[in-house]
């Protein structure tokens, strides 16, 4: 992978006002993969006391807007479609990999596994982009 994109993806999530927000961490990137933390906080808690659906989706969303941006172009989303199998415990750490399965010069389509950090799957996705063509806005940035 080209390290100027690694790096401006990596210093684009860290300043990322939601990734801050949920305390999402930028663990690894690659040319079509992503893998990203979360700590389950009981902030993040539905009706029930159990993980809100939202929260799990906002961690498996950053692990795939990184990948599908890691070539370097800018991709957005046109479709998701989650299955939640599982809710984390209390306090878990929990981690997304998104991996791309197929790409196109228009579109590319993701699977997104949110995992505990004991490796019990929570979540399943299968996403799809629109890939512009267009260099990443902020390529050009300096730390």
């Amino acid at each position: 992978m080209d390290p100027t994109i690694r790096e401006a993806i990596f210093r684009q999530v860290a300043r990322e006002p939601f990734a801050r927000k949920f305390h999402l961490r930028l663990v690894e990137i690659d040319e079509g993969y992503a893998r990203v933390e979360m700590a389950f906080t009981p902030d993040m808690e539905n009706i029930f006391g159990k993980a809100h659906g939202g929260a799990l989706f906002a961690l498996m969303d950053e692990a795939f807007e990184v990948a599908s941006n890691s070539h370097g172009t800018t991709a957005v989303a046109l479709n998701t479609s989650i299955g939640f199998l599982a809710s984390p415990n209390p306090g878990a750490m929990l981690v997304a990999e998104a991996r791309e399965i197929n790409r196109t010069v228009r579109t590319a389509v993701y699977e997104i596994k949110a995992r505990e950090e004991s490796g019990r799957l929570i979540a399943s996705c299968q996403a799809l982009v629109y890939r512009t063509g267009k260099p990443l806005p902020f390529l050009d940035e300096h730390p």
